[in-house]
């Protein structure tokens, strides 16, 4: 197995599946975001790690699972860049003291407890805690990656949001997230709303009330609150909700080959379900501060 490529030149940050084509009114505030799902791997990482347990960071074929969003109306928002290279839901500023060779800048929050976990926005580890290099990278190297992926990735995050506003007068960010098995024993979603600072409880309870009457077993905030993601743009009353959802990858990854199972094609149909039901709500009453 070897790591997808690419120049490290080009733009690979991300793609926006949109619906029906770019142009006009967006047909709901409803913005989708899968900000884990990448499988492109820069020839400038040279990591020690062999392939597969890199990828074993990827919150794998979540941007499948939810591909359905456009055909509903919510532009789908992919990092295309995987997140053990550069991971967009990180605060730019988190830098690890103990991945870079030299003095971080003034304002890099080095003391957060993703860094504290190897998980900055450049992560020391991979999934299970495993040294990804066997090098100090520049700070030079890090802040170029942020330059070329987190930014121009925010950048068009900020403008669906701001787009979906100006159609609809809010904005409601479904940021899609997979979590092992072992994450959450017992339970298939977890829904993250910043213990409720992100959006407001009629979206955080009609996304729990969807699951649940499709027979999942949902829990909230723990163990995943939201990330930077949801953190930055769950902003209730400036009009734009942000709500993380982390799927159980037992429902359709068997874990141990990175390789969908049988359990796929039928989640994936009744995301789109749900999708469509979400997107035939009328959020304007129910979201309105």
């Amino acid at each position: 197995m070897t790591l997808s490529a690419a120049n490290p030149q080009m733009s690979t940050a991300f793609d926006i599946r949109w619906p029906g084509g770019e142009a006009g009114r967006p047909a709901t505030p409803l913005v989708f975001a899968s900000p884990h799902s990448g499988r492109v791997y820069p020839e400038d990482m040279n990591p020690s790690l062999d392939s597969f347990c890199i990828r074993r960071s990827e919150d794998a074929r979540v941007d499948d699972l939810v591909g359905d969003g456009p055909a509903f109306g919510a532009p789908l928002l992919r990092a295309l860049t995987a997140r053990a290279y550069l991971d967009v839901n990180r605060d730019p500023a988190e830098l690890d003291p103990r991945l870079f060779g030299e003095a971080l800048p003034a304002d890099a929050r080095a003391l957060s407890p993703r860094v504290a976990a190897g998980l900055g926005v450049v992560a020391r580890v991979a999934s299970g805690g495993v040294e990804i290099y066997d090098r100090r990278l520049s700070l030079a190297e890090g802040l170029a990656r942020i330059d070329r992926v987190h930014r121009p990735y925010h950048d068009a995050l900020s403008r669906l949001l701001a787009r979906a506003r100006s159609a609809h007068g809010l904005a409601v960010l479904i940021d899609w997230h997979s979590m092992p098995a072992s994450a959450a024993p017992g339970v298939d979603f977890v829904l993250g709303d910043r213990f409720g600072a992100a959006c407001s409880p009629a979206l955080t309870g009609s996304v729990e009330r969807l699951l649940s009457e499709a027979g999942f077993r949902t829990a909230r905030n723990a163990p995943f609150a939201g990330g930077y993601t949801t953190e930055h743009y769950g902003r209730p009353h400036q009009r734009t909700h942000a709500l993380q959802v982390e799927i159980n990858r037992g429902l359709y990854l068997d874990e141990a080959r990175l390789e969908p199972h049988g359990g796929f094609a039928g989640l994936r149909e009744t995301l789109g379900r749900l999708i469509a039901r979400l997107a035939q709500t009328d959020w304007r009453p129910l979201l309105q501060a």
